[in-house]
């Protein structure tokens, strides 16, 4: 073997050989006596500092949510029923008008002549049927004395009885105009309020235009259209059984209460599509908070549990098997109990079946540091744990200066 191949040789043995020791006094400083796993271990025995809350019993009214739209009680297109010049308008935007109000006159002169030559032409045709009737009686009289042929009598009770129906469609047709004059005075035909008009004083409308001038909505009452999924029919028509279900309308934050109302239509069908069933509830809606078109959250008051165990929604965790809590032992150490949730109980409050008691305090915070079994210090809500003392900080601060001669030591016993 070449001499440089002899050296490579011994060189790569003494790399070796300095790797390997490195390597044993690493690990003998790591296990050897009064090292940093006894420190670790010492550390691990230290309670953990968690907040702990009671477990409560309360009646719990139970609710179902869902999203809701706004709609008015009554919505009316106002169009023009004859064709006319706009004289005026008796509304502003906005405004709310009352049912028989007029807002709006179109320009009735042409109706008003219509309707005069009408009454004219009744007054024409009763006067004829006067002189007929008069007639009549004449022949009548007459015919007794054999003065007057029986077919002219005849002819003129046929002409009377013509006269007579002449003198109605007369009477119908002054009534028709009458009504066509009503209509250039446009009535409001419910409570509500105005939109925005489509046209302007002056302008020319058509008689049933596709378009209307103003849009009327009806806001008081008014109601909110929602839907619930199917498996709940049954609880919501359960519930109503004896009196409306009360139904609240939040903002879309769920933060703010914007009215309170009842249910009052269940719809007759549910829309295999979605698998929902659609619920129309009503406000009385006096101050207007809502308004057509509004999205809102509603929630559903079904029905109200008796004595029901409360626990802080801010205890329960969700975990594979389900949800659970951490809950207080007498040592002062935690167990996983498994909870079953039944709904929101209000006040950051969560309602459950089973696994805890009345009485048991569970952990509201500091849960990513338990497991089950492991020692807490239980402190109240808003308390923080106690500082450390000054002797418990001068121990530690020994044991920073003694661990590294330790790990020295270890070193030269395996030297």
């Amino acid at each position: 073997m070449s001499r440089w191949k002899l050296a490579l040789l011994i060189l790569v043995l003494v790399v070796a050989g300095l790797i390997g020791w490195r390597l044993w006094q690493s690990h003998a400083a790591t296990t050897g006596p009064g090292t940093g796993r006894a420190g670790r271990g010492e550390g691990a025995d230290a309670p953990v500092p968690v907040t702990v809350m009671p477990v409560e019993q309360k009646d719990v009214p139970v609710y179902l949510t869902s999203l809701g739209t706004v709609q008015a009680l009554n919505t009316v297109t106002i169009n023009a029923q004859v064709s006319g010049q706009i004289q005026s308008i008796n509304f502003k935007e906005g405004q709310e008008v009352k049912a028989g109000d007029v807002i709006a006159q179109i320009d009735p002169r042409t109706f008003q002549a219509a309707l005069d030559q009408a009454v004219a032409k009744q007054k024409q045709d009763a006067a004829q049927l006067s002189a007929s009737t008069s007639t009549l009686r004449r022949y009548e009289d007459l015919i007794k004395q054999h003065f007057v042929a029986a077919q002219d009598l005849e002819n003129q009770r046929q002409t009377v009885a013509q006269q007579q129906a002449l003198v109605a469609a007369d009477a119908a047709a002054v009534a028709s105009a009458k009504v066509q004059l009503g209509y250039t005075r446009i009535v409001a035909p419910i409570d509500g309020i105005a939109g925005i008009r489509q046209v302007d004083v002056g302008n020319l409308v058509t008689a049933n235009a596709t378009t209307g001038f103003v849009v009327l909505t009806q806001v008081h009452p008014i109601n909110v259209i929602f839907t619930l999924p199917e498996q709940n029919l049954e609880q919501v028509r359960s519930g109503q059984v004896e009196s409306p279900l009360a139904v609240t309308a939040l903002d879309r934050t769920d933060s703010h209460v914007i009215a309170e109302g009842t249910l009052k239509v269940i719809d007759n069908q549910i829309d295999t599509t979605t698998g929902t069933f659609k619920l129309k509830s009503e406000f009385t809606n006096e101050k207007n908070a809502l308004w057509p078109g509004q999205f809102v959250n509603v929630r559903v008051q079904t029905k109200t549990v008796k004595g029901g165990v409360v626990v802080p929604a801010t205890s329960v965790q969700r975990g594979p098997d389900g949800s659970y809590v951490y809950a207080l032992q007498a040592d002062n150490t935690v167990a996983m109990k498994p909870v079953t949730l039944l709904g929101d109980a209000g006040d950051n409050g969560t309602l459950v079946g089973g696994g805890v008691a009345v009485g048991d305090r569970v952990v509201t915070e500091g849960q990513f540091r338990l497991k089950p079994g492991s020692k807490v210090q239980a402190l109240a809500p808003g308390e923080a744990p106690p500082a450390t003392s000054a002797e418990e900080l001068a121990k530690l601060k020994q044991q920073d200066k003694t661990q590294p001669q330790r790990r020295g030591g270890g070193g030269k016993r395996g030297g």
